[in-house]
């Protein structure tokens, strides 16, 4: 297993430079002077072009990528070049709003996926399955910000049941948490429902039933627990794109996450703290991918025997 663990932290490593290479790049290219906006559109040019200088941003491309790359090694993102703050101690001071939002998030899409999906594959093509899979696919077609609107129009406006910005509260999560667990949740019902229908076909299914066993006990302890490695490798895939479709989520109801300090630094063009955010949530994703793996050995025993 530790062997196993090391092996993919080292993976982790050529996909972390690709994403590093990438957002830089992108970031290169985009139109925009941080030297001016830095100093200002009053400063004097002489005084922007010693700026520049002072920064690197005279040299090439490939040099500043690996001294980028090199500082970011050493744990050092750069300077916000609005605040003046390093992006690094920025990022942290967001980032656990950002990963409760998430983690609420996956809560709700498991609570509502789970369930919906193991009822929908034992009665199969019933009402509730036919309900729920045209529930499912609207959830995956809707987009989070058109439904974090509708909600803030609907329960905050109309209704005030919930407030419409802020995370301090139970009442402040409840609606960010619904608008990101929705989609996910279409997702996990989908396929647990599809796991589901294939496990329950299963020799030792009918076996167990032929032995007399309820059905409660045949469904959880037998169908569900070997249904559950894919159902397992979505939630995981569905938090790491928590972590990061947050971005909007946070934005439209006023969340001081990592995401809504990426819009910000988008509009301000402060290319540092965009590049520490993507590479931050990045490297989240990769480290939950990691752990889903890892589960996947408690969940079988039989992948814990190829680990040995």
């Amino acid at each position: 297993m530790h062997r196993y663990i090391f092996r993919r932290l080292l993976l982790m490593l050529p996909v972390m430079i690709g994403v590093t290479f990438i957002v830089f790049t992108m970031m290169y290219f985009t139109p925009g002077d941080p030297a001016r906006i830095m100093l200002g559109e009053s400063a004097p040019e002489d005084a922007v072009q010693r700026l520049r200088e002072d920064m690197g941003l005279n040299d090439p491309f490939l040099m500043q990528f690996g001294r980028y790359v090199t500082n970011v090694a050493r744990g050092d993102f750069g300077r916000s070049y609005t605040q003046r703050r390093p992006v690094a101690t920025m990022i942290i001071d967001r980032f656990p709003t950002t990963l409760k939002l998430a983690t609420w998030g996956v809560i709700v899409s498991i609570v509502i996926g789970i369930p919906t999906g193991i009822i929908s594959a034992t009665k199969q093509y019933s009402l509730f399955d036919n309900v729920s899979m045209v529930l499912a696919l609207v959830g995956v077609s809707m987009p989070n910000f058109w439904q974090g609107l509708m909600m803030i129009i609907i329960f905050a406006l109309n209704l005030r049941w919930f407030p419409a910005s802020g995370f301090t509260t139970w009442k402040h999560i409840v609606l960010p948490a619904i608008t990101l667990g929705t989609s996910s949740a279409a997702q996990i019902t989908r396929m647990t429902r599809s796991s589901m229908l294939e496990v329950i076909r299963q020799d030792y299914i009918r076996t167990a039933r032929a032995k007399g066993q309820v059905e409660s006990v045949v469904i959880n302890q037998h169908a569900l627990k070997n249904a559950l490695i894919p159902v397992v490798t979505v939630i995981g895939l569905s938090f790491g794109g928590l972590l990061g479709g947050a971005v909007l989520t946070e934005s439209i109801f006023s969340i001081p996450g990592v995401g809504s300090l990426m819009i910000q630094a988008i509009r301000q063009r402060d290319y540092p703290v965009v590049q520490g955010g993507v590479l931050f949530i990045a490297l989240s994703f990769s480290l939950v991918n990691l752990l889903v793996d890892i589960l996947y050995a408690f969940i079988d025993p039989r992948i814990k025997a190829q680990y040995k």
